[in-house]
């Protein structure tokens, strides 16, 4: 089987959900989480977790970056390190719900809020550019899914100078699997790679937020992409289900050869 073309770009893994993105020479963070071991991240509604890792890089150290794409305003995604150290002139787009709350409460004027299947395009040097297009998501299923902000997937799509299509990225978000995951596929095609956010987490009284192993399987059969990336599994303690779980299910249903595996402070190509 072909695999990853170096020439696409590349993905760097700096912990949680925050990767670098880079292609047709831009730069593009994700869910930026720069917390460091045993410090805690606020969940809302009195809810903490401790982080059991530290970041492979410093936000100091990835910078310049033309962009944020942002899944939801949590604090495993969006710390008080992003918060301070971040570029405020720096272009983030998220859901309609965090780009509010980033304008007027975090000073950062360049949030772009987004309803799911809008997009927005973001300009790189020399003419490329990024388009970010909001995915569905659902944090959670039933009437818990009130007491979380809203979380959104997303599709980049890195065009070159003169429009060739360099890359075309799905980011799962912090999602679990539902009805609006099939609509993916249909609206976008096939994409190159998918980052799958897993880890399982649970929050008090047993209820899952984010997909375990078996549903992040469940994912990538539903999205079939190109390659797929998992992330977002080990560093907090609400995270229940391990790397792991989701390389067991995916060895069984026969997709493993799908799958690329990136520690921290890694570089694949996309």
């Amino acid at each position: 089987m072909t695999g990853p073309n170096p020439s696409s770009g590349t993905l760097s893994f700096v912990g949680t959900a925050t990767c670098l993105l880079e292609c047709a020479g831009m730069r593009v963070l994700t869910d930026p989480n720069f917390l460091h071991r045993g410090q805690r991240a606020w969940l809302g509604h009195g809810l903490v977790s401790t982080r059991l890792t530290d970041p492979a890089w410093e936000p100091e150290e990835l910078t310049p970056i033309d962009a944020v794409v942002l899944s939801h305003l949590h604090g495993d995604h969006w710390d008080r390190e992003s918060r301070r150290r971040l570029p405020r002139s720096t272009p983030i787009v998220t859901t309609r719900h965090a780009s509010r709350r980033l304008q007027t409460r975090h000073g950062f004027p360049r949030a772009i809020g987004l309803a799911t299947w809008e997009s927005h395009t973001l300009a790189g040097p020399d003419g490329a550019t990024c388009t970010v297009t909001a995915l569905p998501g659902r944090h959670a299923l039933g009437p818990v899914e009130r007491l979380l902000p809203p979380v959104m997937g997303s599709l980049l799509e890195f065009r070159a100078p003169g429009g060739r299509t360099a890359a075309r990225i799905y980011l799962s978000g912090d999602t679990l699997v539902f009805d609006g995951l099939r609509a993916i596929r249909e609206h976008v095609g096939e994409v190159d790679r998918a980052v799958l956010h897993l880890g399982g987490t649970t929050l008090p009284g047993g209820m899952m937020v984010t997909m375990d192993g078996r549903q992040g399987a469940d994912a990538l059969e539903i999205v079939a992409p190109r390659r797929a990336t998992p992330v977002h599994y080990d560093d907090y303690t609400v995270f229940r289900s391990p790397l792991a779980d989701f390389v067991a299910e995916v060895e069984r249903r026969g997709w493993a050869d799908r799958v690329d595996l990136v520690a921290r402070g890694d570089t694949i190509p996309l």
